[in-house]
């Protein structure tokens, strides 16, 4: 009976501390060494094979349109993210080059840009209500550069589902580094 007892503590014990690993409830971490990033996404989603575009897709496997992606671009030499603008203008830019281009069908409507610091990196944070020819969605992205490189970090689900989701996109999205 007391060994039962104390192999029930350990267990609990074990799955506390699993949960307390990520900070997060309910998110895993993902980390690419080689490109230089890391973040969390939530549990039970799952990578998509991509042969072109952003470098990693992960999307729910139940909500198929709810994912979060990474891009990233070449930036001049030297360059910094408040080289490149204040978060409004580098929001502004991605509205227009990559979220809504013209003649895409999509418009974009920035909704909030904010900075971050977080160690010795910037981060912008950046919000967008986005309209599609047959639904409303809505993005959170955090940009960043490192390595000559500008990143991407995109969370998108459906305007229906923003509510529920809000609070695990913006851990996500506050979640992505870059090194």
């Amino acid at each position: 009976m007391l060994k039962a007892i104390a192999a029930l503590m350990l267990l609990v014990l074990s799955l506390g501390l699993h949960g307390c690993a990520t900070g997060i409830s309910g998110l895993k971490s993902y980390v690419d060494s080689t490109d230089g990033y890391e973040f969390l996404y939530p549990n039970g989603w799952v990578p998509i094979q991509v042969t072109t575009g952003p470098d990693i897709v992960f999307r729910d496997l139940v909500e198929q349109t709810e994912n979060v992606s990474v891009i990233f671009s070449e930036v001049p030499k030297g360059k910094t993210l408040q080289d490149l603008g204040t978060p409004g203008e580098v929001g502004y830019q991605l509205q227009k080059n990559a979220i809504a281009p013209p003649n895409s069908g999509r418009q974009a409507e920035l909704v909030n840009a904010e900075a971050r610091e977080s160690g010795d990196k910037t981060y912008y944070l950046l919000e967008y209500n986005v309209k599609l020819p047959n639904q409303e969605r809505h993005n959170l992205a955090s940009v960043a550069v490192s390595r000559g490189k500008l990143y991407t970090f995109n969370a998108s689900t459906t305007e229906r589902r923003w509510n529920k989701m809000q609070n695990v996109f913006e851990q996500v999205v506050k979640s992505f580094s870059v090194y």
